[in-house]
């Protein structure tokens, strides 16, 4: 089956106008998975190759601290920022702040200029937290029920995409780099252009009121009321008890981008790098899109979907972590750089593309649960920017900490050991409410705009002039 199909195949709504394709959910989510895959998704492409392609990872995950620490305040205004301008404005918006920290990475590896990978951090800081917020929203609002699952794993395709292709791109530039170092600086120019044409991608994304789906119901992401009763209204939503109990399951998912990055930088030769960057990203978006198309599967009860996929996630995640911290602890003592043709070689560079796979399916999962505990649709928009916020919240620790050497050579996959830990029992509380005591909230939101469409067109009766006789 194509992709196009598996977004409009629907029995339930043959009777509906067939969508207009430029206006269509896959449409959207081609474009949302394009400016992902150029503005986060190049972003991730200079991190997958370890320490965004440096020789030390110090500095360049202290910038990516600065980074998550300011998303977190960008995230948290960005619900607001949507009453003033629009979903639309706010994500291309957000896609402003790269290019100049790939400018920053770029003359770091060729001048040596440090202050400017902090100041291009800050840039992308500033604005990330509003591209993450609004792709998030539009991720979990445009798609129908029945496609929500193919649609988080198609989006989430083109980031991973940035790593395939930065990973091809700095092997075929490094080939014969069978050492520690860092990578060409010729790479840094080729991400610098592609994350230029990001705002421009996001120019052809179809806004909330124009998109035409498979079911025919309309989509509505706008914001009532003032903008400071939106920032209540998010203070409120991140003090539920729901979404409370999934913040330590949010923090233990994305802590582990800076552990498996860094531990790639730490033990691996360049080409090594580059190549488990473009392996990793085969892996990641074939099993992301597995799980998507598993969890829109309608013949399988939702709360069968939501404990399952929970149960595997967590289960195997375990496994890695101990495996993961068995093998920096010898590393602590050996202090190897392997490159493929050396023995141990295999062992440790397993583990790092095991680990990519497990964040591409628990990245993915996250939004499957987020996208069940939003009553309305504005708090889908309140709750990606919380999500968004928590997320980059985690990722400024973890990447603080990454940055301190002793640290990160064996503590980070100890300390994300205990995250998992910490995250089983609040998260498996909210999880096994879905479908059950929660409902099916996703479509009870898309009934409640269904039925609010109706009751805004008039009625043939109350159209009709009544003349007294």
């Amino acid at each position: 089956m194509s992709a196009s199909a598996s977004f409009t195949d629907a029995a339930s709504v043959s009777h509906v106008k067939k969508p207009r394709w430029y206006r269509s959910t896959f449409y959207n989510a081609l474009i949302l998975g394009i400016c992902n895959f150029l503005a986060p998704g190049i972003w991730g492409a200079m991190n997958s190759l370890g320490a965004g392609g440096e020789a030390s990872p110090s500095l360049v995950n202290a910038g990516n601290a600065l980074t998550f620490c300011l998303m977190v305040l960008s995230c948290f205004f960005s619900s607001a920022l949507v009453k003033l301008i629009g979903i639309k404005a706010v994500l291309i918006i957000g896609t402003m702040g790269y290019a100049p920290y790939a400018a920053g990475l770029y003359t770091n590896n060729r001048f040596g200029t440090q202050w400017f990978v902090l100041v291009g951090a800050a840039l992308c800081g500033l604005s990330a937290g509003l591209f993450w917020m609004a792709e998030a929203a539009i991720a979990l609002a445009y798609p129908e029920p029945h496609n929500q699952g193919k649609f988080l794993g198609f989006w989430l395709t083109f980031r991973v995409c940035g790593q395939l292709i930065g990973g091809a791109v700095n092997l075929g530039l490094n080939a014969k780099a069978g050492e520690a170092g860092k990578v060409s600086y010729t790479v840094y120019i080729v991400f610098i252009v592609l994350q230029c044409l990001a705002p421009a991608a996001g120019l052809l994304l179809t806004s909330p009121k124009k998109v035409e789906r498979t079911d025919g119901r309309a989509v509505k992401l706008d914001i009532q009321g003032s903008s400071v009763r939106e920032l209540v209204k998010t203070a409120k939503l991140f003090c539920s008890h729901e979404f409370l109990l999934i913040v330590p399951l949010i923090a233990q998912a994305v802590y582990t981008e800076a552990v498996m990055f860094t531990y790639l930088s730490l033990w691996f030769s360049v080409r090594a790098r580059a190549l488990g960057s473009f392996l990793s990203a085969v892996i990641a978006l074939t099993g992301g899109n597995i799980l998507g198309w598993v969890l829109d599967r309608k013949q399988i009860p939702l709360k069968v979907r939501a404990r399952g996929a929970f149960a595997f996630i967590m289960i195997t995640q375990g496994g890695w972590w101990v495996w993961s911290t068995i093998l920096t602890t010898r590393y602590d003592r050996t202090r190897p750089t392997y490159d493929w043709g050396d023995a141990g070689f295999g062992a440790g560079f397993t583990l790092f593309l095991i680990l990519v796979l497990a964040f591409q399916l628990q990245y993915l999962y996250l939004y499957f649960v987020v996208g069940y505990l939003a009553k309305t649709q504005e708090e889908v928009v309140r709750l990606a920017a919380l999500l968004r916020g928590t997320e980059s919240a985690a990722q400024a620790v973890s990447y603080g900490l990454a940055s301190v050497s002793s640290f990160a050579v064996v503590g980070g996959s100890a300390l994300n050991f205990g995250l998992w830990g910490i995250a089983l029992l609040p998260a498996w509380l909210v999880v096994r409410e879905i479908g059950g005591r929660l409902g099916d909230r996703r479509e009870e939101r898309e009934r409640a705009v269904r039925e609010e469409d109706e009751s805004d067109v008039p009625t043939e009766s109350s159209s009709v002039e009544k003349v007294p006789v």
